[in-house]
């Protein structure tokens, strides 16, 4: 697939200041920011808590658990996000003095997504007073019904878009709920549920809870490097309030002031705390965490984060490492088996659908969300995955889907569209614009393909299929540099809606050689600047073309890196897309 590169536009009415390099000065004037107070990311700037809708009640209702020491349970996503958000719950509410305390994580492969009855019939088992849900339930208009008709009171604390209709939960904390000021919308549901726990512990202070009891008031910003995780790892959008929550937690990590948990999947992912960046988050830790939920159940991630003993930690950090292993290998099979069938279409997506709908009876459920993102990557469509739901509760016709989309098409929006224009065709479905996703019965995916794929192509145009890159322009003379790579390193947290510089340009190619299965390394020289030399790699590479040793002339978008190997440091282009060579 042909890849545009289109040069990002400048705000020239942001000021900011001479003493910040030129090259940071133009990235950040090409970013979403309109008054350089924004670039200043204390704590103190964090919005208010009392924005949060229904936060008054939610704590009423903690606060009530506490004077009764009621039992509280917390009830998780299967991803990262759930993983950190039941950590931080668990962690700040025992720093508060609740003694009773207890948590489950449904198995996605035995009671798929959420607070669902079944999950409700189980935590009965446990007998809780409370069910605090994180990273979920804004959708679990049963399950919440089912705690209610068993008299166990409920708090939701999520993040996810709302449908027409709410649970009738005695307390909802989140940010996209209808009439809801807290304009950080896209905060991710570890950040919902440790402002939760901020607004907690003020109102303990405020009654003079710690000096009566004799506890130590906790300080929650020890908690930030959890927050960090899930925010990045859940690639919600990072906006002031989420750039904040991150930087503080990758400020504390760097410190060596984090969970054994998270340094024990640092170390397992070659990475270094001391340098670490939120890509480092994102595709270091993460996906060793996601892949519990994947594969298996994210209760071993919880219990990683959780652990207090390094021993302990490292140990379920090794598990979680050979589940990654396993995941790897999964999805390299179903993408293989994914590019095969697609290959009917020509490879310029001329002949290809608006959106696609894939399914292989031997998917794995716990993977397809990653293979709709490869594709998607590769083909630049909307596409949604699916896999047998193979699920304990009787639902053996049942397929479930993992969405992802592109940037322009809201892929919940269209589901919602879908669903609206054909009753009873989607069983039940969820998620953000960039991601969702869903349930149906295996014989009405042929239809559903067809009303998803028509929706598409209402709202899709070719320049929205186009891929395109966004490019900061071209790195000037003298700026090709340590110092400057350093910079812009320093200059984050980058990440979804703020991301990394990248660069467009034309090099001379000095040197080139495979490493490893498929990666490029190279040593080229800047077009303008000829007598510098500077390595680069770029990875995954297709084996068929490269290297190929008549190329002298290279076209390519890339990053500024430095590289470190054997205690030394050197300036490296990573290298995101190769344009043309000649």
């Amino acid at each position: 697939m042909s890849i545009l590169v289109k040069r990002r536009s400048s705000n020239s009415e942001l000021v900011l200041p001479q003493s910040m390099h030129p090259l940071l000065r133009r990235v950040y004037s090409q970013r979403n920011i309109h008054d350089a107070a924004e670039l200043e990311l204390g704590l103190e700037h964090l919005i208010p808590a009392h924005k949060l809708k229904g936060i008054a009640t939610a704590v009423e209702l903690l606060l009530q658990a506490l004077t009764e020491q009621g039992r509280i349970l917390i009830v998780a996503d299967f991803d990262a996000d759930g993983a950190t958000s039941c950590t931080v719950a668990l962690l700040a509410l025992r720093q508060l003095g609740y003694t009773e305390l207890d948590y489950i994580v449904p198995n996605r492969f035995d009671y798929g997504y959420g607070l669902t009855p079944e999950i409700v019939e189980l935590a009965k088992t446990r007998n809780p007073d409370l069910i605090v849900t994180v990273d979920n339930g804004i959708s679990s208009i049963e399950g919440i019904a089912a705690a209610k008709a068993a008299g166990i009171k409920t708090l939701i604390t999520d993040h996810h878009l709302p449908g027409q209709q709410t649970p009738d939960a005695d307390a909802i904390v989140n940010p996209n709920q209808h009439g809801c000021d807290f304009s950080s919308k896209s905060i991710a549901g570890v950040g919902v549920i440790f402002y939760v726990m901020l607004a907690l512990r003020g109102k303990l202070r405020e009654i003079d809870w710690f000096a009566e009891n004799q506890v130590t008031e906790p300080k929650l910003a020890d908690l930030l490097d959890l927050v960090a995780l899930g925010t990045v790892a859940d690639v919600v959008a990072l906006d002031r309030n989420n750039r904040i929550l991150v930087s503080e937690g990758l400020r504390r990590i760097r410190a060596g002031r984090c969970r054994p948990g998270i340094k024990s999947l640092l170390e397992i992912s070659n990475r270094n705390y001391a340098r670490l960046t939120a890509t480092d988050l994102g595709f270091g830790v993460g996906p060793r965490l996601n892949a519990a939920g994947r594969l298996d159940d994210m209760s071993t991630g919880i219990e990683c984060l959780m652990a207090d003993h390094e021993g302990t930690a490292y140990r379920l950090a090794l598990q979680l490492d050979a589940m990654n292993k396993d995941r790897k290998q999964i999805e390299g099979d179903m993408r293989d088996q994914a590019f095969r069938f697609l290959q009917e279409f020509s490879l310029d997506s001329s002949e290809l659908p608006a959106a696609l709908c894939i399914y292989d009876a031997r998917w794995h459920q716990g993977v397809v969300g990653i293979l709709a993102s490869r594709v998607k990557e590769k083909f630049n469509r909307p596409v949604i995955a699916f896999a047998d739901a193979n699920d304990d509760i009787g639902n053996g016709n049942e397929i479930k889907g993992s969405a992802r989309s592109i940037k322009g098409f809201h892929i919940r929006d269209a589901l919602d569209a879908v669903a609206s224009h054909n009753p009873g065709m989607i069983s039940k479905f969820g998620g953000h614009a960039m991601a969702a996703g869903l349930s149906l019965e295996k014989d009405k995916l042929d239809a559903f393909t067809e009303a998803f794929q028509k929706q598409a192509a209402l709202l899709l145009d070719e320049d929205l299929l186009q891929a395109k890159v966004l490019s900061d322009g071209e790195i000037g003379d003298g700026e090709f540099s340590m110092a400057t790579a350093a910079e812009l390193i320093k200059a984050g947290p980058w990440g979804q809606e703020f991301p990394e510089p990248l660069f467009d340009g034309k090099f001379n190619v000095i040197q080139q050689r495979k490493v490893g299965e498929n990666h490029l390394k190279l040593v080229l020289s800047p077009e303008q600047s000829p007598r510098q030399s500077i390595d680069a790699i770029a990875f995954n590479i297709d084996p068929q073309n490269w290297p190929d040793p008549q190329m002298s002339l290279i076209e390519i978008v890339y990053r500024l890196d430095i590289n470190e190997f054997r205690g030394n440091q050197s300036l490296q282009l990573m290298i995101d897309h190769i344009l043309s060579w000649e």
